[in-house]
């Protein structure tokens, strides 16, 4: 199926790694050319240089998303040097870690605001930077990229941000849809990166089990008895940022392989 992504400029945040880097690469196969914002400018020479073999444009641009002056003038490069923004994929995201929730008592209030000014507010930065090349040209797409701890008990922030992300994307959506551009909000559950062993060692300390323990534990809930990899998730996302997702918006997609029990409707 053509997604009628080639030529279609794309920003992914948090993309030079992981899963964000997944999704800008995904793109680029189908022709998009790609704009990846990280924080670690050797990280993003690096991604740069294997998305290029892709044979598209690509961008890479150091901005922290905690910072609106930065966020603006990055989307702001980006639409002078691709010719404007077409699609926006909000993935910059402090992890949430595999830790048990924490009591009440325990709750530490400068880690909580860390991880929304990161996520919550970081995407609400970089969607207000990109929405006007977007509503101005009648066409677009912003998918956030959240996480399925917003429909179970995690930590704090990462319960919280995440339902947080569901209601921006709604909130948007509604705004922007009759400008053509449409909002949605993925849910990954675990998801292979490189990132997976120090996940698994992460959960099995959290929960003192054997790291095989843990990913058997990790699995066993998930429909489709593994989890998904980050590209597997990167093509639902390619489809949701290409036009042939029009009939989508403001709502959520959970791509975690399928939670076992509960019925979401």
């Amino acid at each position: 199926m053509d997604l009628y992504l080639k030529g279609k400029r794309a920003v992914v945040t948090g993309g030079s790694r992981g899963i964000g880097f997944a999704i800008a690469d995904t793109l680029a196969a189908e022709g998009a050319d790609i704009a990846i914002l990280a924080r670690d400018p050797d990280r993003l020479a690096a991604a740069a240089a294997r998305l290029r073999e892709r044979g598209v444009q690509v961008l890479a641009l150091s901005a922290d998303t905690t910072d609106d002056k930065a966020v603006r003038v990055a989307i702001t490069r980006v639409a002078e040097k691709l010719g404007g923004v077409d699609i926006l994929v909000n993935n910059a995201a402090t992890p949430a870690g595999a830790s048990a929730p924490r009591d009440l008592a325990d709750q530490d209030d400068d880690e909580i605001l860390a991880a929304f000014d990161t996520k919550v507010l970081g995407y609400l930065r970089t969607a207000r930077a990109a929405a006007p090349y977007m509503t101005a040209q009648g066409w677009g797409r912003i998918i956030n990229i959240s996480g399925l701890a917003a429909r179970s008990v995690s930590t704090t922030s990462g319960s919280i941000r995440n339902v947080a992300i569901a209601a921006l994307t709604k909130t948007l959506a509604d705004e922007l849809g009759p400008h053509g551009v449409n909002v949605t909000v993925v849910h990954p559950g675990w998801t292979v990166t490189e990132r997976t062993t120090d996940h698994i060692a992460a959960y099995a300390s959290a929960h003192g089990i054997t790291e095989a323990a843990a990913q058997v534990m990790l699995s066993k809930n998930i429909s489709i008895g593994r989890p998904v990899t980050a590209t597997e998730l990167a093509q639902v996302i390619a489809f949701l940022a290409s036009p042939r997702s029009v009939a989508i918006n403001g709502d959520t997609i959970a791509a975690g392989g399928g939670a076992r029990g509960p019925i979401h409707y």
